[in-house]
C-alpha cells in the first residue's frame, strides 16, 4: 500500500523534549529535560477519593458529557478565578484536554495558512509546533527578562499585520521570566489599537516563589470577557497532576463558541470522568494549601540548582534565578553548542533540552533549559555533577 499523507504533515516536527524523554527511558539517566512536576507531591489519596465519589454517583457518571465540559467544574473554576480579578461565567469557558489543546483549538478557528503569529523569543516549543501545523508565518519579537520589547512589538505589528500574539508572560517556558506590568499594559494597548488577539498561556502562574509581588494576568487587565483582546488558558497539570489532562480557556463568547464547535469535530468532549473527579477534589480538598506546599518544595529545589550552577564558577555562563515556574534558562559561551553538550551529557548520565527548539527564527544554539522541579535533592546533586563533567568534556573537545 502506498500511503499518501496530507501536505500538512510536512509541518509536524517531532518534539525535542519527547525525543529526549524517550532517550532516557529505561536508563539510569537523570533528566532535567521534561517540564515534569514531582510525582511524590501528587495528592494521591485526595485524587483517589475524588474518583471514588464519581463512581458512587451511579452509571450516569460514565455517560457522554457536554463539549464545553462538566458544568459544576466550570463554575468552580470561574469561582477560583475571581481571586485573580478574572470575572467570567461557565459560558465563557471551555474545558480542554490540557492547555495544549487550547492552543490547537484556538489556532484552528483563528489562524489561516499564511497568517502571521508573533511570539516571544524564545517561546514554548509545542506552541510553535501547532502554529507550524497551521502553516502560519511565525515572527519572533525581541525582549528581555521583563517581557517583549514594546518598540519591537509595535514595529512587527506595523510591518507584518499579525493575527495573533502568543505569550507565556508569567514564569515562562523556557526562560522562567515574568513580564513587568508596564510590558503587559503596553502589549494590551497595542493589540487593542491594531486589532490583534493575544493568547495568554498561563500554566505556571500559581508556582510563584518568595516575595509578595503581584503579577496580574493580561486578561484581568482588560475589559472582559466580552470584546476582550485576550484569551486566557491554564491547566491543572502543574497544580494537581498532568495525567488528569484538564485545562481551560476563557475569552469572548464568540471565540469560545467557535472553539467548542472545533472541539466537537476533534473529540466530542474531554474526559468527563476526570472533570467530575476534579470538581469533587475542589470541593473536598484544600488545593490552595497543596499549592503552597509544592511552591515551597519547588523553591528549595530551584535554589539548590542555583547553588550548583554558581559552583561551576563560570562568568561566561549566564542565567537568572526565576521568581516562579519550573525552569532555569542557560546561555553558554558562543563557541559551545548545546546539542553537542547534550551528547556528552547523555554519556555522563544526565539530560536537558537544547534551546534551539524554542526559537522560531534567529536560533541561539548555545542555549539550554534545565528543569528543577522533578529531581529530589540526591538526584539533583548527582545530575549537576554529571552536567559539570559533560561541560568539561565538551570544552576539551573544542
Amino acid at each position: 500500500m502506498d500511503y499518501t499523507f496530507s501536505s500538512s504533515m510536512q509541518s509536524f516536527k517531532s518534539s525535542a523534549v519527547r525525543d529526549i524523554l524517550k532517550l532516557t527511558q529505561g536508563k539510569s539517566i537523570i533528566s532535567f529535560a521534561g517540564g515534569l512536576p514531582a510525582e511524590e507531591l501528587f495528592p494521591l489519596e485526595a485524587i483517589r477519593s475524588s474518583f471514588d465519589r464519581v463512581f458512587t454517583g451511579g452509571k450516569n457518571a460514565l455517560q457522554y458529557g457536554l463539549t464545553e465540559g462538566y458544568t459544576p467544574l466550570r463554575e468552580a473554576i470561574a469561582e477560583r478565578l475571581r481571586s485573580k480579578n478574572i470575572h467570567v461565567s461557565k459560558d465563557e469557558m471551555l474545558l480542554t484536554t490540557g492547555s495544549q489543546q487550547s492552543i490547537d483549538l484556538l489556532s484552528r478557528v483563528y489562524i489561516d495558512p499564511g497568517d502571521v503569529v508573533l511570539v516571544q523569543q524564545p517561546t514554548y516549543l509545542a506552541a510553535l509546533q501547532v502554529f507550524q501545523s497551521r502553516k502560519a508565518q511565525i515572527v519572533s519579537v525581541s525582549g528581555d527578562e521583563e517581557g517583549m520589547d514594546l518598540e519591537d512589538i509595535e514595529r512587527q505589528i506595523m510591518q507584518h499585520r499579525p493575527k495573533l500574539v502568543y505569550i507565556n508572560p508569567t514564569f515562562s517556558n523556557p526562560t522562567g521570566y515574568v513580564w513587568s506590568l508596564e510590558r503587559r499594559l503596553g502589549l494590551l494597548q497595542l493589540c487593542h489599537q491594531h486589532n490583534v488577539l493575544i493568547f495568554e498561556d498561563d500554566p505556571y502562574g500559581e508556582l510563584q516563589y518568595g516575595g509578595n509581588e503581584h503579577f496580574p494576568s493580561i486578561f484581568s487587565l482588560d475589559q472582559h470577557p466580552h470584546g476582550s483582546a485576550v484569551v486566557y488558558s491554564s491547566t491543572f497539570s502543574k497544580t494537581v497532576a498532568p495525567a488528569v489532562r484538564t485545562g481551560w480557556i476563557i475569552g469572548d463568547p464568540s471565540i469560545i463558541q467557535n472553539m467548542t464547535r472545533a472541539k466537537q469535530a476533534a473529540d466530542l468532549h474531554s474526559s468527563s470522568v476526570d472533570q467530575q473527579a476534579l470538581y469533587y477534589l475542589l470541593c473536598d480538598f484544600d488545593l490552595n494549601a497543596h499549592i503552597s506546599t509544592i511552591r515551597l518544595e519547588y523553591e528549595q529545589r530551584m535554589k539548590q540548582m542555583v547553588v550548583y550552577l554558581n559552583e561551576l564558577g563560570r562568568s561566561d555562563i549566564h542565567w537568572s534565578e526565576p521568581k516562579g515556574g519550573m525552569f532555569i534558562w542557560l546561555e553558554l559561551p558562543e563557541a559551545l553548542s548545546a546539542e553537542e553538550l547534550l551528547k556528552a551529557a547523555v554519556q555522563e548520565g544526565v539530560a536537558f533540552v537544547p534551546g534551539a527548539s524554542f526559537y522560531a527564527d534567529s536560533v541561539k544554539s548555545n542555549t539550554l533549559r534545565l528543569n528543577f522541579t522533578h529531581s529530589n535533592q540526591e538526584q539533583m546533586k548527582l545530575g549537576m555533577q554529571r552536567f559539570k563533567n559533560a561541560l568539561q568534556h565538551c570544552e576539551a573537545m573544542l
